[in-house]
Order: C-alpha cells, then sequence, then structure tokens
C-alpha cells in the first residue's frame, strides 16, 4: 500500500467513527442500575434459601452462602405437599385457559366483524366492567355460588371462565380480529361458510399470536390468584400454590431459609415462563393499542 493510500485509508476510519451518544450511554448505565436493584430481592431470596437456619441473619449478609444448604429444598417441599399444589394450580390455569381463550374469542369475534344492531353500544358497557373492582362483585358471587353448592370446589374457579368473564381479553381478541380484512370474511361467507365456520377456519388459525397472549396472562394471572382461591376452596387437598405457601409461612414463619425455598419454587416456573414467552407480552401490548 502506497503511503497517499494508506492517509487517504485513515482519513475514512476517522470519518467513518461516529460520534458517542452520551444520551444513550446514561440511558443503559440507569436500565442496568434499576435491573440490578429491581433483582436484588430475587437474589437476596434465592441466597437465603440455600443458607442453613444460622446464616440467614447475619451481618453484613452473604450473598452466596458457605455452605450451600441444598437441602432445604427437600425438606420444604416435602414439610407441605407442594406437589398437590402444584398439580392443582396447573389444572386450573388450564382449565380457565380453555373456557376464557373459546369464550372470548368467540365474543371478540363477534364485537369486530359481525354486523348487528348496538354492537358498539354493548361493547362499550363490556369496557365499563374494567372499572369495577373484583372486590364489589365478591360477596354477590359467593352467595350465587354458595347457593348452588359449589364453594369448596373448582367450579367457581373455572365455569365463569367459559362465560367470558374477563372484558380485557374481550378487548384484546377484538382489537387484533379488526386488524384482520374483511374481504376474506366476505369471501368465505359468499361460499356458503357459516358464521362458525369462519371463526374455526379463517379468523382461528390466522389469531395463533394472540392465543398465545392471552394463554400466558391466564397463566400468569392464575399463578398469582389468592383472593379468590382462599374464599372458594375449603379443602386443603384443592389449595393451589399461592394457597400452599401462605399455609407453610403460618406453620413455618420462624424456619426462614426454608420459607425462601418454597417461595423459590412457587416463582420460578413463571419467569421461566416469562424469559421464554416474553415477546408475547410485548405483542399483547401492540394488540391492546392497536387500530380499531
Amino acid at each position: 500500500m502506497t503511503p497517499i493510500s494508506a492517509q487517504s485509508s485513515n482519513k475514512l476510519r476517522r470519518t467513518d467513527r461516529r460520534p458517542i451518544d452520551w444520551a444513550k450511554v446514561l440511558a443503559h448505565i440507569i436500565l442496568i442500575a434499576g435491573s440490578i436493584m429491581f433483582l436484588m430481592p430475587f437474589v437476596y431470596v434465592v441466597s437465603t434459601s440455600l443458607k442453613t437456619a444460622g446464616d440467614v441473619y447475619t451481618f453484613p449478609p452473604e450473598f452466596v452462602p458457605e455452605p450451600v444448604a441444598w437441602e432445604n429444598y427437600p425438606d420444604a417441599l416435602t414439610a407441605m405437599p407442594f406437589d398437590r399444589f402444584f398439580l392443582n394450580t396447573i389444572l386450573l390455569a388450564l382449565g380457565r385457559i380453555i373456557g376464557l381463550t373459546l369464550s372470548c374469542s368467540l365474543a371478540g369475534f363477534a364485537f369486530a366483524k359481525l354486523r348487528w344492531k348496538g354492537r358498539n353500544t354493548l361493547f362499550f358497557i363490556v369496557l365499563l366492567t374494567l372499572m369495577i373492582p373484583t372486590e364489589v362483585t365478591l360477596i354477590p358471587r359467593y352467595i350465587l355460588f354458595s347457593k348452588l353448592g359449589w364453594v369448596g370446589s373448582f367450579a367457581p374457579l373455572l365455569v365463569p371462565g367459559f362465560f367470558a368473564e374477563n372484558a380485557f381479553f374481550v378487548f384484546l381478541f377484538r382489537q387484533f380480529f379488526m386488524t384482520m380484512g374483511q374481504d376474506l370474511i366476505d369471501a368465505a361467507r359468499i361460499d356458503g361458510c357459516s358464521f362458525v365456520g369462519v371463526f374455526w377456519r379463517i379468523i382461528a388459525p390466522n389469531a395463533k399470536p394472540v392465543f398465545a397472549v392471552v394463554a400466558i396472562y391466564i397463566i400468569q394471572n392464575n399463578w398469582n390468584s389468592f383472593l379468590l382461591p382462599m374464599i372458594y376452596l375449603t379443602d386443603r387437598a384443592k389449595y393451589t400454590l399461592a394457597l400452599g405457601l401462605r399455609l407453610f409461612n403460618e406453620q413455618y414463619y420462624s424456619q426462614t431459609h426454608l420459607l425462601m425455598a418454597a417461595s423459590v419454587f412457587v416463582v420460578v416456573p413463571i419467569v421461566i415462563l416469562f424469559f421464554f414467552m416474553q415477546r408475547y407480552f410485548i405483542q399483547g401490548v401492540v394488540f391492546t393499542g392497536s387500530k380499531g
């Protein structure tokens, strides 16, 4: 390479260098610091779950326990039937996924694609129900389920899901279906396809992302649900993980290391779900703000 070409290439390299965007650097620093701050409680819980009873309250706290007490997990998970609590939670989640996705998707399809008088007015009323707290309807619902003889069973937690009880999911489905073209539906109707056929053969196969979003929300809500299972479930054999953890806390409140081990067991599945399905959570926000 000649001296002239070397000088020109050096000049090109200098000009190709972009100036440092200090605003982005500062934003990344703040986000990293915030992430560390929000992760610290979870790190502390995991650390405490691996400590012996005598090392839990040492000061300053040790985030890397020595020795590592792996036996805390089998001790905690065998002190209560957490395997049964886990199975109950999964069964409730699956039942609510089937009920809510089926009923809310059909309701969203009716609001988005079917033309009928009063559609927008009724949809507005459905959205108004989002402003009503669950606690307001708690007593009349309990009286209703008590008269039906459902208290103490899973029915109060499962059956309402088959009647599109969640207005937010109806809204989510409706917003997604509004983005789908009407021409394809009209063509199917001209060919003799019924509205049910349109839904199952055209709408549902092309709406897998929104079904995934709703399913994830249902699992998350069901996993964290505490109030309704506490009211309706009276048999300990039917307790969910949230109720089981509360029961564990009542009986082993002084065994902090075992309580933290049980808490990690309850939290980890939903954390893993979030990391694998976080793009669907983002899509849920996009669908909610879709034009319609």
